[in-house]
């Protein structure tokens, strides 16, 4: 008799395991189905759930997300893949949970294959270099090198003709 009575006892009990389980599980499903895609180097922006206190992204080197005043965030590609992002309360209460999908450039890039070395250009309308992930390392290094000279040149004329006191170099 006792042993029918702690059969009895026990298939509430595991009743409403597997409810809660099954709820725990739902509620995770719930969160992880919004997909966010946004292009390699551009930003994208989002609204986050009310009384977000903290963000968290699974793999820094894909995305990048800020936080902004108004429920708002700045979600910013920086390499191809998939990460997560959570989105909890001062109490580490998760509010929010999305995938992050980083994709490739899609407008006016055309990609060049010499063998197994890859070249991307950016043909708007004019092909120009394009420093894209994924080139040859080559390719890659002499557009970036390239770009940070300009950059690097630029901001010395700048710094050549601005007046004293402007940000450029100390007047002599």
């Amino acid at each position: 008799m006792m042993e029918s009575f702690a059969r009895v006892r026990r298939a509430p009990l595991a009743f409403w395991s597997a409810a809660i389980a099954a709820t725990f599980i739902s509620t995770q499903v719930i969160f992880a189905t919004e997909v966010l895609t946004v292009r390699l180097d551009q930003a994208k922006i989002a609204r986050l759930p009310e009384r977000v206190s903290t963000i968290v992204v699974g793999n820094p080197l894909i995305a990048d997300v800020s936080l902004q005043p108004g429920g708002l965030m700045v979600l910013t590609g920086k390499g191809y893949g998939v990460t997560n992002l959570i989105a909890l309360d001062r109490g580490g209460v998760v509010l929010s949970e999305q995938s992050i999908q980083v994709q490739g450039p899609s407008d006016g890039v055309v990609v060049v294959y010499r063998g197994l070395e890859r070249e991307s250009y950016s043909c708007t309308p004019r092909c120009e270099r394009r420093i894209t992930l994924g080139d040859s390392a080559e390719f890659f290094d002499a557009t970036i090198n390239q770009s940070g000279s300009r950059n690097s040149r630029a901001q010395g004329a700048f710094g050549a003709s601005a007046p004293a006191g402007a940000g450029g170099s100390p007047a002599r």
